[in-house]
């Protein structure tokens, strides 16, 4: 009221005309100025770059380093816990391969969200970069925009929404900007990319998403060329031929075994193959073949069946009741994690030993050694009694 932003009207409350009229222009981003109505850039080209744009990142989160993302957009993947980075290599997590298993609209506000959760890390004002998102949403595909009359920060988005393929610019320095396909739809239900060639990896939903055949001897059938399709499966298939609408590979326990180690998990490989299982394999009931997906389960529960954990090792017990009331103290602290009476062996997590060590000098001060320890590093140390 104070401020005039809303009126009584009898028993209704309105918003101010002149308030009104700003906020729908914020919103909608009538107050960002279009140079010039003639399509100076074709949407055709618009279109191949967003989808050259998006599938780098894609390609490379797969492992095809044909093209290398921008530093940003690397950092982006790293926090998003898609990939991981080591010092000569990039590998997928279990997050990335869920992630590409989903259409382009949901990757996209995945990694904007990220975006945004990171914006104030960068200093960057989170309301600025959450009204230019919404404001890209509102623009007209093949129009080219002012950035006169955008912040700082989002000026400074600019750089970060090129390499997402979500507008471009003819140069850098350029003073215009065309939003792509990609912002046009982020707040409809429109498709975000359209295919622009027939080796793109995007596909319209007439395409064949159901190209998988799969054997009950592990061998495997895909009717496809796409190549990101080709590439997600090359991470738990080893891949035998190739031709021009087929690939062909089998399962194996090292294909499977790789694929765990970058986080991928059993499920998430039989989610995919049902997921793309072709029509003919519909016919089957289960529909993947029982010994395939069994196995891939059994070959996870091998990867897992072993644990390790830090800790010490009590060993050269000169008497057994020196090693039971040892063991009977050490258990009363749930810090034993094995142990074996006919060797008078026990092994303590790391926190435990502090315990036990205090209670054998409290114990037996000024004796000898009533017991050693190995640690995890193999070296040993006589207990003082």
């Amino acid at each position: 009221m104070d401020l005039n932003i809303i009126q009584l009207d009898q028993n209704a409350i309105q918003l101010n005309e002149s308030f009104t009229s700003s906020l729908s222009s914020l919103l909608t981003g009538k107050h960002i100025e279009s140079i010039s109505k003639s399509i100076s850039t074709s949407i055709d080209q618009l279109d191949s770059f967003a989808t050259h744009q998006w599938e780098i990142i894609l390609h490379f989160m797969v492992g095809n380093y044909t093209h290398t993302p921008s530093k940003g957009v690397l950092f982006l993947l790293e926090n998003s816990n898609l990939i991981n980075s080591s010092k000569s290599s990039h590998n997928i997590t279990s997050n990335g391969f869920q992630f590409l298993l989903q259409d382009v609209q949901f990757q996209l506000w995945q990694l904007l969200l990220q975006y945004l959760s990171l914006s104030q890390i960068r200093q960057m004002d989170l309301v600025e970069v959450t009204s230019f998102l919404f404001i890209l949403g509102t623009l007209e595909l093949g129009k080219d925009y002012s950035i006169d009359s955008l912040t700082i920060t989002q000026q400074a988005m600019l750089s970060d929404l090129r390499d997402y393929g979500l507008i471009w610019q003819r140069k850098n320095s350029s003073k215009r900007f065309y939003p792509t396909r990609l912002a046009t739809s982020l707040t409809s239900s429109a498709p975000p990319l359209l295919p622009t060639n027939s080796s793109s990896s995007f596909t319209s939903a007439s395409n064949n998403k159901r190209f998988i055949v799969l054997e009950t001897n592990y061998r495997l059938y895909a009717y496809t060329s796409n190549p990101l399709q080709i590439s997600i499966l090359n991470l738990f298939v080893t891949l035998k031929a190739r031709y021009p609408n087929l690939v062909i590979g089998v399962i194996t326990r090292d294909s499977i075994r790789s694929a765990l180690s970058n986080g991928i998990t059993a499920e998430q490989i039989i989610g995919y193959l049902s997921s793309h299982a072709h029509s003919q394999m519909y016919r089957n009931n289960p529909l993947l073949p029982v010994t395939v997906s069994d196995q891939i389960r059994l070959w996870e529960l091998e990867k897992n069946r072993l644990k390790a954990d830090d800790g010490v090792l009590y060993e050269d017990f000169r008497s057994q009741p020196d090693y039971e009331i040892l063991l009977n103290y050490a258990n009363s602290y749930d810090c034993v994690l094995w142990s074996n009476d006919s060797k008078r062996l026990f092994f303590v997590t790391l926190q435990g030993h502090q315990i036990v060590r205090e209670f054998v000098k409290r114990r037996l001060p000024g004796g000898t050694g009533s017991a050693s320890t190995s640690n995890s590093n193999s070296s040993t140390l006589s207990l003082p009694t």
